[in-house]
């Protein structure tokens, strides 16, 4: 059963206002329900918002914690004034002041939207997402000179949402190849990766926690077995220590830890500065 309810209210996507929302509530040993309230850019749209804030607040019997990021002043208002939750305003904690300090005017812009289709930056990620999803679990060698980071491990050691989050949030084209029994054998890595080793890093994983992941996927097989996942962990890290290649174990990290990590030691050129729609 969770403690308490926690809204994210914004007049675009709702992913920086969760976002932010989420890093503070982590600081809390509490379990939290959170509601994204996305495209509140009308005042009939704030006012069924505050009714849904309103009536969890009826039946929990406790304030909602409302994390907001509309940059309306009027539907930013509304919501201050009618909704019986602990509103937590985004830009007038963080903008206002900042439009002091800086002495000029902030936007005053709905998310990211404004001419998009425009924007090279949405471009290049649109790209970089194809890229990532055409060289996912090895399935193409053409082009890796293109990719940004290439990444290896054994099969389910995290390599594919860790691609897609850099491609994402990043901009990065992401190849990523799994290390597979031949290539033990061989001991050493594919050759398609021999002309690409600045743009590797590796990913490990507990091999308890690997053969639970995969017992979820194909039970009670040799793949999933634990002694087989010791096989492979142990002979894809010695492969990498032979090789030179860079890498961590996922078993008790996030992706954003992982992905940061990679960022910090491969430090790719084309990374980009993309920030979340808000």
């Amino acid at each position: 059963m969770h403690s308490r309810t926690a809204f994210f209210v914004s007049d675009g996507t709702g992913i920086t206002a969760e976002a932010f929302g989420n890093a503070i509530l982590a600081q809390f040993d509490l379990s939290i329900r959170g509601i994204r309230l996305p495209f509140v850019d009308t005042i009939d749209k704030a006012h069924q918002a505050i009714r849904q804030i309103n009536h969890t607040h009826e039946v929990e019997g406790k304030k909602p914690i409302v994390f907001t990021t509309l940059v309306n002043p009027a539907l930013q208002e509304l919501l201050r004034s009618h909704c019986k939750g602990m509103v937590m305003d985004m830009f007038g904690t963080f903008v206002h002041p900042l439009e002091g300090e800086l002495g000029v005017k902030s936007h005053h812009r709905v998310g990211r939207f404004t001419d998009i289709s425009k924007s090279k930056a949405y471009s290049n990620r649109m790209e970089a997402i194809n890229y990532t999803l055409l060289h996912d679990d090895g399935q193409s060698n053409r082009d890796l000179s293109g990719a940004d980071v290439i990444l290896i491990g054994v099969s389910r050691s995290g390599k594919t949402p860790t691609s897609l989050y850099l491609a994402m949030q990043h901009g990065l084209k992401v190849a990523n190849y799994p290390l597979i029994p031949e290539d033990f054998d061989r001991k050493r890595l594919p050759p398609a990766l021999d002309d690409h080793r600045k743009k590797l890093f590796g990913l490990t994983i507990q091999p308890e926690r690997l053969s639970e992941i995969r017992n979820e996927r194909r039970p009670d097989s040799r793949y999933a077995s634990l002694e087989n996942c010791r096989y492979e962990v142990a002979e894809a890290e010695a492969m990498m220590r032979r090789a030179g290649v860079r890498w961590l174990s996922t078993t008790t990290k996030s992706i954003e830890e992982i992905s940061t990590t990679i960022l910090s030691d491969l430090r790719p050129q084309n990374l980009q500065n993309l920030s979340s729609f808000s």
